[in-house]
């Protein structure tokens, strides 16, 4: 899978809340941080994935589009870096989420995500969701 496939998979899944699609973007030995989430990091893809369909399913909020600004190539051909919008209502309030996604891809798999989210807007789904 090309990285292009790979970060429209990504957003695709985001979009659907689908933990599997996610999961299946991933290597067997993967590993996903949240370096600024508060939360530890998912190691292999099956934590991945029931990490994943943990905090998803559970989530009252519900994903309008993940518009990616920027895929930037890095010096190092296997690592990406997307700058990305996601747009959720919850509580019946539009909330937009900046993020980042600096992603190691090999061989057509994800090995490697550090994933940052602004925590403020995170913090302002929660709320607003209840």
């Amino acid at each position: 899978m090309s990285i292009e496939e790979i970060v429209t998979g990504y957003h695709g899944a985001m979009l659907r809340k689908s933990a599997d699609e996610l999961a299946d973007l991933y290597a067997e030995d993967a590993l996903h941080e949240f370096p600024f989430g508060g939360l530890e990091p998912f190691r292999g893809r099956e934590e991945i994935r029931a990490g994943y369909h943990a905090m998803w399913d559970a989530s009252p909020f519900e994903a309008e589009e993940v518009r990616r600004l920027a895929l930037h190539r890095t010096q190092d051909p296997e690592v990406v870096v997307v700058e990305q919008d996601t747009h959720v209502r919850a509580g019946g309030r539009p909330i937009t989420v900046p993020g980042l996604l600096v992603l190691r891809i090999r061989d057509g798999e994800i090995v490697h995500t550090r994933d940052y989210m602004d925590a403020v807007a995170v913090g302002r789904v929660r709320a607003a969701a209840g």
